[in-house]
């Protein structure tokens, strides 16, 4: 009977676009919310040599290693020092529970279907491949995440033999 109810609450989820929000250099972004397994605050990171730049190392989250991804060094955007707003979203995609570091989160937001556009045509650029719509909220536009196309195997693969 729970599992009934829980698969209720995914399709309601995704049928009313509910996202994860936050911001990368002021500009607001989503994810889609049943990715989201935990939020935490900025905590110690272990570096991992040889791993991609935007990579900065992995964490332990309860007895998993958990590989951690700078979301401004993966979208080329200038540094910012980490400071008391800065935040690890963990999510689980593709079965893999990567972190992913943000400026601050938001909130969650309901975005109906009607209301995303089609990114811009932009498919050239690396972080455009990310985008997968434009939610529009009256005058807001949040940028809405493939979590799947970053934490892509092609980027993994360093990490996955260094962790091993």
């Amino acid at each position: 009977m729970q599992d009934d109810y829980a698969a209720g609450e995914l399709d309601l989820a995704r049928e009313n676009g509910q996202f994860l929000t936050f911001t990368l250099q002021n500009e607001e972004y989503g994810i889609e919310i049943l990715q989201v397994q935990e939020i935490k605050g900025f905590s110690k990171i272990t570096p991992i040599p040889n791993a991609p730049p935007f990579v900065r190392g992995v964490m332990n989250l309860r007895g998993t290693v958990v590989p951690i991804i700078d979301l401004r060094a993966r979208f080329s955007m200038t540094e910012k020092e980490y400071d008391q707003f800065t935040c690890i979203v963990v999510v689980n995609v593709v079965n893999r529970v990567v972190g992913l570091v943000v400026d601050t989160v938001s909130d969650v937001l309901s975005i109906p279907t009607d209301s995303i556009a089609d990114p811009p045509e932009l498919a050239s650029l690396e972080n455009a491949s990310c985008i997968t719509g434009m939610g529009k909220l009256g005058e807001r536009i949040v940028m809405l995440l493939d979590t799947a196309r970053l934490v892509s195997p092609e980027n993994f693969s360093a990490l996955q033999v260094s962790a091993a």
